[in-house]
């Protein structure tokens, strides 16, 4: 399994203000991100997890789970950590219309500034799929998508043994986005075990900028 992809590396070619790759590597930063919640018995376990390692990250939430669990969206922004837009109900982006796309950003864009009061969020395109009309359609708009530099894999669905060897062969550096999600048991039980070893590693765990 490899961490950091061909297309990770090529999508660091394009702006920062258009595309965020990575965050700032100043003071050992790692930036975990966690996709598709949020979801009951697994976010609260992540959050609980992330509370007891002093650690702060950005959830890239759905609009019909945050309509679904409105108090894991208020613990997720009372506790500090950032939420951002991961559409509203996960489509393939590059298969539906760019006015579609739109409508799923700004309705999800609406449900979320119910609990941070922004109006605005960062961009995770489902799948990290997106067409070069939604990146101009951004640029225009002086909005920014959300990537990752380094994915965890855990999507694939393996014990949470094997993610913890695959990080700690390739393991995270400072200023990289680490891609996970709030939705399985082998994440949360990965973290249990990377946290404390990523703390004493001086890495500080943080919100994306924004």
């Amino acid at each position: 399994m490899n961490p950091r992809p061909r297309k990770i590396k090529l999508l660091r070619w394009l702006p920062r203000r258009l595309m965020l790759t990575t965050g700032p590597a100043k003071d050992n930063g790692l930036y975990l991100s966690f996709d598709d919640g949020p979801h009951p018995g697994h976010t609260e376990a992540i959050l609980d997890l992330l509370a007891a390692n002093d650690a702060r990250a950005s959830f890239f939430v759905l609009g019909e789970q945050a309509e679904r669990h409105p108090e894991l969206m208020r613990r997720i922004a009372a506790e500090g950590h950032l939420l951002g837009n991961h559409s509203y109900d996960h489509p393939s982006f590059p298969r539906i219309p760019i006015a579609e796309q739109m409508s799923q950003i700004e309705r999800t864009d609406q449900l979320i500034a119910a609990f941070d009061g922004r109006q605005r969020h960062l961009f995770r395109p489902p799948s990290g799929r997106f067409s070069i009309g939604l990146l101009l359609r951004f640029a225009f708009e002086r909005r920014r998508m959300a990537y990752w530099s380094y994915d965890s894999l855990d999507y694939r669905r393996v014990p949470a043994e094997r993610l913890v060897e695959t990080m700690r062969r390739h393991p995270p550096a400072a200023g990289d986005i680490v891609l996970m999600h709030d939705d399985n048991e082998a994440t949360t039980q990965a973290l249990a075990m990377l946290l404390p070893e990523w703390r004493a590693a001086g890495f500080s765990l943080r919100i994306l900028p924004v």
